[in-house]
């Protein structure tokens, strides 16, 4: 079994207000979850407007499957939402053989 894991550094873009932030990041989560089938949530920066901390995990039975997932969401993340800009990726893979 595999289990992989990404975490985004995202900048808002025209966000002046946390509820203009809940407004933004949940569409943006449901779409990163229903386009890879994976688990998404706000994971940090919760107290600021224009940022925000977004993870997301995938388990798998094939290692190759796991990082096609993570691959996906952030080509989805970067490609497809010009009202964020991905500040920075960090990623982690795990074996239960570990």
């Amino acid at each position: 079994m595999w289990i992989g894991w990404v975490e985004f550094d995202v900048l808002l873009g025209d966000v002046h207000s946390l509820k203009e932030k809940r407004s933004v990041i949940r569409p943006l989560i449901a779409n990163l979850s229903r386009r890879t089938a994976a688990a998404a949530a706000e994971v940090g920066a919760h107290d600021l407007h224009r940022r925000t901390a977004i993870g997301l995990s995938v388990v798998g039975a094939d290692l190759a499957h796991v990082r096609d997932v993570l691959d996906r969401a952030e080509r989805v993340l970067a490609e497809e939402h010009p009202e964020v800009t991905l500040l920075s990726v960090r990623r982690g893979l795990h074996s239960s053989d570990d």
